[in-house]
């Protein structure tokens, strides 16, 4: 039955009720209208009405369903449908909606991997010109530096070995850029020490204590997992440093049943309700690069967390 249908049974119900209680009821209507009949009449109408309204409300509920989830829905938080029983032309607005929310999940991951694959070959190419161009050019002046510091007499050779100090300090600051650029410890050594290095060199620029729990024995992941893992990390570790006013940052790694779960927990302050900004819309869209599900979690005074959870027999978008 279409919904045009549903609804007029809906009033005809309540009409033809009405219509049958004015027929077969001992009940008359003076003129002028006595204050009973009146009453009665009034009564008559609200029962009408509330039962009206309550018979809409069931009939158009799924409606109402599906216009909240067509207002909350996130394609970075996949797998969000109404139930699709029932028959008639609001099932098939339902089925329709839950279609289209498929396709467009589909199509959302497709694109991300496509941009955030091509976001990794421009850092790797960002990454390889500021090691071949910059990274050489600064050491051939550090090395210019030295040779001319040895040669000038007091106070220029001061002023040259100071030159030299900001050219190696810069030099490093191109070299922590590079590697965070493009994680070449990640291709040589692996996950585990991809992401001790980052936490150590985390600890020492942001001046946070960082606690390393990571679980031996862990399964083999493909690159682009570990790739995903190192990046979550790295982009949790960052804000923690940059917003969560934290004194401690726990970094876990571990296998759980058919999962690696990947977690991030910081002692700071806490929002309540952790604000979905760039960095971590950037996070959700990488785990569904990989078919991982992402959840940040924060309380006032509690600190942040965010997981990272990689099922190791999952769908690829």
């Amino acid at each position: 039955m279409s919904l045009f249908w549903r609804i007029f049974a809906l009033n005809a119900v309540v009409l033809g009720s009405a219509t049958a209680l004015l027929l077969w009821a001992p009940v008359t209507v003076s003129v002028p209208v006595v204050l009973t009949e009146a009453v009665i009449l009034v009564a008559g109408l609200a029962v009408m009405l509330v039962a009206n309204a309550a018979l809409l409300r069931i009939g158009l509920a799924p409606l109402d369903r599906l216009t909240r989830l067509m207002a909350t829905v996130d394609l970075l938080r996949p797998g969000q449908r109404l139930p699709e029983g029932g028959r008639g032309e609001t099932a098939e607005l339902i089925r329709t909606f839950n279609a289209m929310l498929e396709r467009l999940e589909h199509e959302r991951a497709s694109s991300s991997a496509r941009v955030l694959l091509a976001q990794e070959a421009e850092r790797r190419r960002i990454a390889q010109e500021l090691h071949d161009e910059v990274g050489q050019s600064m050491t051939a002046i550090l090395l210019a530096l030295e040779r001319a510091a040895a040669d000038a007499h007091e106070p220029l050779r001061g002023e040259l070995r100071q030159a030299q100090e900001i050219t190696r300090g810069s030099l490093d600051e191109v070299r922590r850029l590079v590697r965070r650029l493009r994680p070449d410890v990640l291709e040589d050594l692996g996950l585990i020490s991809a992401l001790t290095s980052l936490t150590t060199g985390f600890a020492t620029h942001a001046g946070l204590r960082v606690v390393r729990r990571f679980d031996t024995g862990l399964p083999v992941l493909d690159q682009q997992t570990e790739l995903v893992l190192y990046r979550v990390a790295q982009e949790a570790l960052t804000n923690a440093a940059r917003h969560a006013e934290a004194g401690q940052v726990e970094v876990s790694l571990r296998h759980t049943g058919e999962a690696v779960v990947l977690a991030v927990v910081d002692d700071g302050r806490g929002t309540g309700v952790a604000r979905e900004g760039a960095g971590i819309r950037g996070m959700r869209e990488r785990a569904l690069l990989i078919g991982s599900t992402l959840d940040v979690t924060s309380q006032p005074r509690a600190g942040t967390t965010v997981r990272l959870t990689v099922p190791l027999l999952r769908k690829q978008p």
